[in-house]
């Protein structure tokens, strides 16, 4: 599919590293401007130096996405762009801990990260798509919305509330030419991953590659509200499963693995 539909230009919070870099890349690659958001300033100049070499116009942001002036710093920054395609890829897990060993403030910023500032940003982006009747919205998710576990008490569950708002998202804006996609995403080999030591040689575990995921969630971005990415659709249905005692402690003992908690 040609991804200039989306143009002239494209939002990428959390655009550094990872599926962020490799959706800037993609749409580079077709022509759309980007502005780029991220915490950290290296990668986040690298990936625009890369992008500029496409061909594009980049704009960068480098902030916390956390931080309560963030969405009026990136409002900012865009004013005046006629933005196509907004994608929020910020949604880290930036409270690993069981729920009583950690301050609620820490599980707040999971929540802000993940609810409270994508909802700001899809808000103030997806007015004008409807407006203009047309434009794309793309949310990236974890399968860890699908089931609780151990450490991701508070994560799982804003990643459940993500798919929910995605799918209500999809059936609000798809009268008015405006495309609605989670993109769910498994284990990815992501700098951010590696960082945190994760397992990837679990035996019966899919790990994907970023810029496969990437490309696929562009590819099915039109076809909302939600898709399973990396061949995982079959490990989410049985995380359907009803009885959620079997299904639960089954995933967790891969979990474990997964975390080198076993």
């Amino acid at each position: 599919m040609s991804y200039a539909k989306y143009g002239p230009w494209a939002v990428i919070a959390g655009g550094s590293e990872g599926v962020g870099a490799e959706f800037a890349r993609l749409l580079a690659g077709a022509g759309v401007n980007l502005v780029l958001v991220a915490r950290k300033p290296d990668p986040l100049a690298v990936t625009a130096a890369a992008c500029r070499e496409l061909g594009v116009e980049v704009r960068t942001l480098a902030t916390d996405l956390v931080d309560p002036r963030a969405v009026d710093a990136l409002t900012s920054v865009t004013d005046g762009l006629e933005v196509g395609l907004f994608i929020y890829n910020a949604g880290a897990n930036t409270c690993s801990a069981e729920f009583l060993d950690a301050d609620l403030a820490d599980f707040q910023r999971v929540i802000d990260l993940n609810i409270t500032t994508m909802m700001a940003c899809v808000q103030h982006y997806g007015r004008p798509m409807r407006e203009r009747g047309r434009g794309g919205i793309l949310l990236v998710g974890s399968m860890s919305g699908y089931l609780g576990s151990v450490r991701h008490t508070v994560y799982g569950g804003v990643k459940a509330y993500g798919r929910i708002f995605a799918e209500g998202l999809w059936l609000e804006l798809r009268e008015h030419g405006v495309d609605v996609l989670e993109l769910v995403l498994g284990v990815t080999r992501t700098p951010a991953m590696e960082r945190v030591g994760l397992n990837f040689d679990v035996p019966g575990i899919r790990v994907a590659d970023p810029a496969d995921v990437a490309r696929e969630g562009l590819d099915r971005l039109p076809y909302g509200p939600v898709h399973v990415a990396g061949g995982n659709a079959d490990d989410v249905a049985r995380r359907n499963d009803p009885d959620r005692a079997k299904v639960v402690a089954g995933a967790h003992r891969m979990m474990q693995k997964l975390m080198r908690l076993d």
